[in-house]
């Protein structure tokens, strides 16, 4: 048994390496065309999962619509400032620490944006739909962390300014 085993797993290995040098490397365009449809994907998704959790009506539509497009906005925009970082792995500290700084004020002026895109959505809300809303959005994780609700199962990623790519 523990020889079929053997065997089996030489093969498996094998077979992958094979299949590594007969595949052609991925391009960079293209794979970046990839991690940004992923992202978007992400960001999607969870526009709506929020829209279906806070039983978004026809009459808030037009509010949502605008907290949403402030979402994929703020995601475009962090999305592309990362993507410049990681275009330029020979920056100077001075550069790296200047590059942070431009996200972190990025990540800021986007969550200010939110709020300010949220606020007349939320008010339009029912009493139900607020008691939704600051149950969705109290179960966000710590900055890095894992998206797991109080429960211990997985929630959905956080509405941040942001959706990290």
């Amino acid at each position: 048994m523990k020889k079929t085993l053997a065997i089996l797993a030489s093969a498996l290995s094998m077979s992958a390496a094979f299949a590594q040098t007969a595949a052609p490397a991925m391009s960079a365009a293209a794979s970046q065309t990839q991690g940004k449809a992923r992202h978007e994907q992400r960001v999607e998704e969870r526009i709506n999962y929020l829209h279906s959790q806070l039983k978004i009506t026809s009459a808030q539509e037009s509010q949502w619509n605008a907290f949403a497009d402030v979402m994929r906005n703020n995601s475009e925009t962090m999305a592309n400032l990362f993507e410049q970082r990681r275009a330029n792995p020979n920056m100077s500290a001075l550069d790296d620490m200047k590059g942070y700084a431009e996200i972190t004020q990025a990540h800021a002026d986007g969550s200010k944006k939110l709020v300010d895109a949220f606020e007349p959505l939320y008010t339009s809300f029912s009493p139900e739909q607020k008691k939704l809303a600051d149950q969705t959005f109290r179960r966000q994780p710590a900055e890095g962390g894992a998206h797991h609700s109080r429960s211990g199962k997985p929630a959905a990623p956080a509405s941040d300014a942001t959706v990290k790519p």
